[in-house]
């Protein structure tokens, strides 16, 4: 982060570094998500026959801005990321859900 300030390179905002670092974060992670449901790793025919089936793009309301992302999907239409969930616009940080006055068991679903 010094080193990026000390270039002089923006932080936030489109094609920013934390904006960049947020999409690739939130896209592995539905990726693992993804994995998880198929049962294999990418590349892999999985054991039902079901088969990731490319991406859609959708824009996600963050701390730090909108960020574009790449959502998978899969042939049957069956994958419901908890990541980032279908028809939610807005995605907080687990920082940002325990900052708010939450109980305990409130965050921990939350964050699922």
């Amino acid at each position: 982060m010094a080193a990026a300030k000390a270039q002089g390179l923006a932080l936030i905002g489109p094609g920013r570094l934390l904006t960049g670092l947020t999409k690739q974060v939130l896209e592995t992670a539905l990726e693992v998500e993804m994995g998880e449901h198929l049962g294999d790793d990418r590349g892999d025919r999985s054991a039902s026959g079901n088969v990731r089936n490319g991406s859609s793009s959708k824009t996600v309301r963050t701390d730090i801005g909108d960020v574009r992302i790449n959502v998978p999907r899969d042939r049957a239409g069956g994958f419901t990321p908890t990541v980032v969930p279908k028809h939610a616009g807005a995605w907080r940080s687990v920082q940002a859900v325990s900052s708010r006055r939450c109980s305990y068991p409130r965050r921990v679903a939350l964050s699922r």
